[in-house]
């Protein structure tokens, strides 16, 4: 059994259901543990693994000056703070560096003094996914994991199939027989194989979960696989920095 491969800078995860803390050890490829024991078959309710980073070690290696003028304006430049082994693991496609854009009348039909909006649709899919999608890709090939796979019926689904095309990655999409045919389209152009489940999305995202057991894929599924928010959290460095 091998080591999975992570950033250098996670000391542990830790559940924020029992806090029960896992090391680095406890991260075994070909049993990954996505979820803590306390819960680990609750659907939605399970032991959610929180990432916990070596933030003095971190400061050693970046400051925000060097953040700031990254040249890369990707989610690259945050790399010490995402749980990847190494910067160059993301896909060549440029995700992150969106716009916060001022919405003036908007702000005055709400009574607020200020108001922006931050335009993700300006990402590869056009949405907020692809920023949790893109770690998920790179992890999947750090760990060389054969296919990455998901559960969805949207914007998840896209970003994962996007991501993975241009990484060269497999992906394999599990959607429910009642997902808009036009989703399912862009999920074929980009390569993916899909399959269609017949029930709903909680059995998608059951088969998906039982299918990454048995083959030694690479969930992707939010709020089960404990990385997806470390990608989604750069939208809230952008936003600070902006």
């Amino acid at each position: 059994m091998s080591q999975f491969i992570f950033s250098p800078f996670i000391k542990s995860l830790t559940c924020l259901r029992c806090s029960r803390a896992y090391s680095r050890a406890d991260f075994i490829t070909e049993h990954f543990q996505y979820v803590c024991n306390c819960r680990p078959n609750q659907l939605s309710d399970v032991g959610t693994l929180d990432v916990q980073y070596d933030y003095a070690a971190i400061q050693q290696s970046i400051s925000p000056k060097h953040i700031q003028q990254d040249a890369d304006r990707s989610i690259r430049r945050y790399w010490p703070l995402l749980p990847l082994a190494a910067r160059t693991s993301l896909a060549p496609v440029s995700v992150g560096n969106t716009p916060l854009l001022a919405v003036d009348r908007l702000g005055e039909l709400l009574g607020l003094s200020a108001l922006y909006v931050k335009d993700d649709g300006r990402n590869p899919s056009a949405s907020l996914k692809d920023r949790a999608s893109a770690i998920a890709v790179a992890l999947a090939q750090e760990n060389r994991l054969p296919v990455v796979a998901t559960a969805s019926t949207g914007n998840a689904a896209a970003a994962l199939a996007g991501q993975s095309a241009a990484a060269g990655q497999d992906c394999v999409i599990f959607v429910p027989k009642g997902a808009p045919r036009a989703k399912i389209a862009q999920l074929l152009v980009y390569g993916s194989t899909v399959l269609t489940v017949d029930g709903s999305y909680d059995d998608a995202f059951d088969l998906c979960t039982a299918a990454c057991k048995e083959f030694g894929w690479f969930n992707r599924n939010t709020g089960y696989n404990p990385f997806m928010t470390e990608g989604k959290k750069t939208v809230a460095f952008e936003i600070a920095e902006q």
